[in-house]
């Protein structure tokens, strides 16, 4: 047996005892990227509506402001409604307004949106995230709808 080993002993070690092959690094290419507050904002506003309880984004007066753009029928929802986000050499600072369902705990629903704005935000963008502030603004009570209305509002002129 110990002639079989001498035998194969100047055989070239297989490629994978080497290591792993590393690919050819990728040309390096000039130029600048740039990501929009209003890029912020939307995958933070999408983040924040995954969490359980949110109810609606923006405060009082965007919420109301919302309502009258959907009666009057002119364009569509702002996807960054109730979010603003500054961002500083790749770092981002990131406020919303939300509203919680009754039932769901305020301060645990609060927390759970600052963790996914966050986590979503860094994965996406590559941006470190600085802050998130959450502020909730209303409670959202069973049977209402995304905007408050009048079923007697429905009806034709």
């Amino acid at each position: 047996m110990s002639e079989a080993i001498a035998e194969h002993a100047d055989l070239p070690a297989p490629a994978e005892a080497a290591g792993p092959v590393q690919p050819p690094a990728a040309p390096v290419v000039k130029g600048r990227i740039t990501v929009a507050d209003e890029v912020v904002e939307k995958v933070a506003a999408l983040a924040a509506q995954e969490v359980a309880g949110v109810a609606d984004m923006g405060g009082d007066l965007a919420r109301a402001f919302e309502s009258v753009r959907d009666r009057v029928g002119i364009g569509s929802r702002r996807g960054n409604q109730g979010v603003s986000a500054e961002i500083h050499d790749r770092q981002v600072a990131i406020d919303l307004t939300i509203v919680v369902e009754y039932g769901h705990v305020v301060m645990e629903v609060a927390a759970e949106v600052k963790a996914n704005v966050a986590r979503s935000v860094s994965r996406m963008l590559g941006m470190r995230v600085m802050e998130v502030n959450v502020t909730v603004d209303d409670v959202r009570l069973p049977g209402e709808g995304r905007a408050a209305q009048d079923p007697a509002d429905d009806e034709p002129f």
